[in-house]
């Protein structure tokens, strides 16, 4: 237990560290534009100090405790030697290209922005060809050294840039002491940047705790799983919460990952190199997942999903689309203006049979009419619904608004019930927003686990029930709130009446004789 403690008051405060670094070095540069500059560099810190120890444990093991690789000359470096780094780390670096030389240089590097840039690209470049290379490509596009936000002329920018150099160097990230801190780094940051963004973070970047609820609900009954896959992955993190619920090297054939935004899309590879996640175990891709998915024929055991709510998409202005084996079970597409079950018929196609998907959906699709009904009838009919839980309201960055979890199973045999979940007043008040404790998330997710029927919280419903409702998946329409309203007593009600009613009399009274007593002494 000391031990757990003193790692999350490390945590703390490295947390605190980290974040007033971050924020002093903008300066008047909006945070969330600036965001790409200190979590690419601290990127580059990461992958420089990761291969210096890799080929310094090698050096090591061959009996050279003194080798540093950051004062090895380049021409030294041998092809044979650079090939190995890249098939075994994916990538690779020159000791001259290497966070640590470039800070030391900094200062009198007249082209910095330049040379940092020339970096950039060929840390990309040397993964041409090879495994990788869909890794690492444009994945340091969105750091931009010719800025304006960076400062108006070169001079300028070179200074913001030494700033953000020194300032990611005096990050005390290490691997020490039971934390991941590169990784555990960024993901905090991600979450200080959506929060201080308003809507624009909200949409890439899902509250750890709102991950850690669905990763431990996907994954129930679960000790390790093949394939994880999140449809619209944003930065990553509710992939990579599935490691953390089940442990490291638990996902065996790692994750999966469509994004359509290029920004989010660059910094969830980032944030997978970042928790050493091997380059040949993801695959995130860019494009448009309801239109052009990229992992066609693939099965997940685990999907974990905060997708956008209700947007814009083809739907049956697409006569395509109908046809897709993604949306035809149905027979009804999403509507155009609400591609929220698109998104939930897509991650239902590529689910295994025993797998298991959580997605975060906005509460109008449980109950709207129309294809959005046709499309829950489908779902209910086919027995493919597990649980539908209400979330508070606030969680999320940038809206105030609440949200369900939809709970999929491909195998149900022998459920002839959905479980509801009305776990809209578990969270605990933290500032301006809500948040989900362990012990919220532990309710909701021991509830799922154990069909648990609690008054005012979980409820059991048969399918014919559902059916009888229209199909309405709404939990308000299955669990009723509780009455806090005050009993009241009528008959003490109106016994205080009676003696209030008589009290006014009394008190009339009294005045009544005042002012008689006054107009006689006259």
């Amino acid at each position: 237990m000391t031990n757990i403690q003193d790692n999350s008051q490390e945590r703390e405060e490295l947390h605190k560290s980290i974040w007033a670094i971050a924020d002093d070095l903008r300066g008047a540069v909006d945070g969330w534009d600036f965001k790409n500059y200190v979590l690419g560099v601290m990127f580059y810190r990461f992958i420089s100090e990761n291969i210096s120890h890799y080929v310094q444990d090698w050096a090591k093991n061959a009996g050279d405790d003194s080798f540093v690789y950051a004062d090895c000359p380049d021409d030294e470096i041998d092809d044979n030697l650079r090939q190995q780094l890249i098939a075994e780390k994916g990538f690779f670096i020159y000791p001259s290209q290497l966070f640590c030389t470039v800070l030391k240089n900094a200062k009198q590097d007249l082209d910095l922005n330049i040379n940092l840039g020339n970096i950039f690209k060929a840390i990309e470049s040397a993964t041409k060809g090879t495994e990788s290379e869909h890794n690492f490509a444009g994945l340091f596009d969105d750091i931009d050294l010719h800025s304006n936000k960076l400062g108006g002329n070169v001079p300028d920018r070179n200074k913001r840039l030494v700033k953000i150099l020194e300032g990611v160097d005096r990050m005390k990230l290490r691997y020490q002491n039971g934390i991941d801190a590169f990784g555990d780094a960024y993901e905090y940051l991600m979450s200080m940047y959506a929060s201080n963004a308003g809507k624009s973070g909200g949409e890439f970047f899902t509250p750890q705790e709102v991950s850690q609820l669905l990763a431990r609900i996907a994954t129930i009954g679960k000790t390790s799983v093949d394939k994880v896959y999140d449809p619209a992955c944003g930065s990553g993190s509710l992939l990579l919460q599935v490691s953390k619920v089940l442990g490291n090297d638990k996902v065996g054939d790692g994750f999966f990952g469509q994004e359509i935004n290029i920004t989010t899309y660059n910094l969830c590879r980032i944030n997978m190199f970042l928790h050493n996640v091997s380059f040949n175990k993801f695959d995130i891709v860019h494009q448009d997942t309801l239109l052009k998915p990229m992992h066609s024929g693939m099965e997940f055991e685990v999907i974990v999903s905060n997708p956008p709510y209700s947007i814009k998409w083809d739907g049956d202005a697409n006569p395509t689309l109908i046809d897709d084996p993604r949306y035809s079970p149905a027979g009804v597409l999403a509507p155009k203006s609400k591609a929220d079950l698109a998104f939930v018929m897509h991650s239902l196609h590529h689910l295994k049979n025993s797998g298991t998907a959580a997605i975060v959906c906005f509460p109008g699709i449980f109950y709207r009419s129309g294809a959005e009904q046709k499309i829950r009838q489908y779902l209910i009919d086919k027995n493919l619904v597990d649980a539908v839980i209400a979330l508070p309201n606030n969680l999320f960055y940038g809206t105030p608004i609440s949200t369900y979890v939809l709970v999929l199973k491909s195998s149900r045999p022998n459920m002839s019930t959905v479980q509801f979940v009305d776990a809209s007043q578990e969270f605990v008040k933290i500032t301006n927003n809500n948040r989900l404790s362990q012990s919220n998330i532990s309710r909701i997710v021991e509830a799922i686990r154990d069909k648990q029927d609690q008054e005012y919280f979980s409820k059991n419903v048969s399918i014919e029930a559902i059916k009888e409702q229209n199909y309405n998946l709404s939990v308000s329409t299955y669990i009723s709130k509780r009455d806090e309203r005050q009993k009241i007593d009528i008959d003490q009600l109106n016994a205080m009446i009676v003696d209030i009613v008589k009290k006014q009399v009394e008190l009339r009274e009294a005045i009544d004789d005042i002012v008689a007593t006054l107009q006689s002494s006259r």
